[in-house]
């Protein structure tokens, strides 16, 4: 990797080791930038899936708004609507807009007091604060949002499933979404068995809304992500310094610096950037390295940082037999996401 700490705007990852307090994660459970604006009307249900739109009616009678009429005249407002559990659970694969529906929630329910974080980010604030002070805090919140729920810890799951249970006794609305179990395989596979399993003591409080459909970033791509050349990569790093500030890295020096930082802390790794350049990228062999940099990669597609990277094709980081594993899903989504990125960052060129 070249070494340029002096260029104006261009900064390293590896330089960067976070600490966020306890009241500063309480803070920051909101939406990701992405998802600022997401609203049930911007969410564009695929007609080739009506489960999409039903789930989105669904959704806006759990926030509290009225679903869209239908036409029957005057009297057809006295219509009893279904009982409304305290929880959802949005069931669904990859890309067809689980995270946009969870924000979409957020922002619609009319709540004093409302949360929306990664089960990471949930996870890291029982350990920053303990589990009695978390519980302390969010007591009395009108709604807490999960999104990707882990189903792989069976030690945090029952940390969460015994939080949200004195949750909801006292009036907190939940909204969820998950991944997939270690031994789930295949991209298209639907979730909402295992997670009710998991919770088994709250799944009474939830109701499963599944959304069929396919992913939204592939419609548009070409299902590859972009390499670029070592001028090109240059060319890139010097815009995006110029517009604002672009990290550069090895590919080797991220993954080993992300294994000295927890997850929850990733998001403050790339505060303030508006390009993430990694060289010399390779295939990943190593199950605990991949399943970090997944991590990382949700992040930046929460913050919706174009990548440029050079080596091997960011479709192809993930080694086969991993593809094939039982991390499969999670797998196949990192890639989605890492083809949409750079992509961006050509788009933006």
């Amino acid at each position: 990797m070249t070494d340029t700490p002096t260029r104006t705007g261009i900064v390293h990852l590896t330089d960067r080791q976070p600490t966020v307090s306890g009241p500063e994660m309480l803070a920051s459970l909101v939406p990701p930038p992405q998802f600022d604006g997401a609203t049930f009307d911007s969410y564009r249900a695929d007609p080739a899936y009506p489960s999409q739109e039903e789930a989105k009616d669904t959704l806006i009678r759990f926030a509290g708004r009225a679903a869209p009429a239908k036409r029957g005249g005057f009297f057809s407002r006295a219509k009893k609507e279904p009982e409304v559990k305290p929880g959802v659970y949005l069931d669904g694969g990859f890309g067809v807009g689980k995270t946009h529906l969870l924000a979409s929630i957020y922002h619609a329910m009319p709540a004093r007091r409302k949360y929306f974080g990664s089960f990471i980010e949930y996870t890291a604030l029982v350990g920053a604060l303990g589990y009695k002070n978390t519980v302390d805090l969010l007591k009395g919140a009108d709604l807490l949002c999960i999104d990707e729920f882990e189903l792989d810890d069976p030690g945090d799951t029952m940390v969460m499933t015994r939080l949200l249970g004195e949750l909801v006794p006292t009036g907190t609305k939940l909204a969820a979404t998950s991944n997939t179990p270690p031994n789930a395989l295949g991209e298209g596979r639907f979730a909402a068995q295992d997670f009710l399993r998991e919770i088994h003591a709250m799944s009474d409080s939830f109701q499963t809304i599944r959304i069929d459909g396919v992913d939204f970033r592939q419609r548009a791509l070409d299902g590859h992500a972009v390499v670029s050349s070592a001028d090109e990569y240059a060319q890139a790093l010097e815009a995006g310094a110029a517009a604002g500030t672009a990290s550069d890295d090895s590919f080797d020096d991220v993954i080993r610096h992300l294994a000295r930082v927890h997850p929850s802390r990733y998001l403050r790794v790339i505060t303030g950037l508006d390009l993430v350049g990694l060289q010399d990228v390779r295939v990943l062999t190593d199950q605990s390295e991949a399943l970090r940099f997944v991590a990382f990669v949700d992040r930046v597609y929460d913050a919706q940082i174009p990548i440029v990277a050079t080596g091997v094709s960011l479709d192809q980081v993930f080694a086969e037999e991993m593809l094939g594993g039982g991390y499969r899903k999670k797998y196949l989504r990192a890639i989605s996401r890492l083809n949409a990125l750079t992509h961006a960052d050509r788009s933006a060129a």
